[in-house]
């Protein structure tokens, strides 16, 4: 593998053959897209046949199209709705600035109310949730007019700082 490196004026050389080749080549290839196009148009569209007069274009142009009076006429019109519309929205925009939005206050609902808003008056649900808890009674501790003792005498006795100790004794 004893090959001699290539100078760089030889490689600039051969590049810009290769450059100059393919860009040849691309022009020949649009001019071939441009022949092949009108020989495909050829095939298949026929020429248009155009009116050479200027009295043949009226004729047409009378039955094809709208004459110039209504042209005009529609023309009117839509400048006129235009204006009306302009004016509505001024109109708009001044009734805006009259009425204020009411603040919106906080309402209480309960769920079923809530499932009912929303969900329109055909569905009902009954969302009561408080049937479903288990009941527990709740145990009052009554304590007799024995135990609890003259409460004057309670007081009494927790006066001072003897009563605090007892207290402090009593709970340990």
């Amino acid at each position: 593998t004893d090959r001699k490196k290539m100078t760089s004026s030889r490689r600039y050389n051969l590049k810009s053959l290769l450059l100059s080749i393919a860009a040849n080549l691309l022009e020949a290839e649009s001019k071939q897209l441009v022949v092949d196009k009108e020989n495909y148009m050829a095939e298949h569209c026929p020429p248009l046949d155009l009116p050479s007069s200027t009295q043949e274009l009226q004729e047409i142009y009378f039955f094809t199209g709208i004459p110039q009076e209504d042209r005009y006429d529609l023309e009117a019109k839509v400048i006129k709705t235009d204006k009306e519309i302009d004016d509505l929205k001024i109109k708009v925009q001044d009734l805006k600035g009259k009425f204020k939005k009411p603040v919106l206050r906080k309402v209480r609902m309960s769920a079923d109310q809530m499932l009912q808003a929303l969900l329109g008056s055909k569905h009902k649900v009954d969302l009561d949730l408080r049937a479903n808890l288990k009941q527990v009674k709740k145990e009052v501790k009554e304590e007799t007019a024995e135990q609890v003792g003259d409460w004057r005498k309670n007081i009494e006795d927790k006066a001072g700082m003897d009563g605090r100790k007892k207290m402090f004794e009593s709970e340990a």
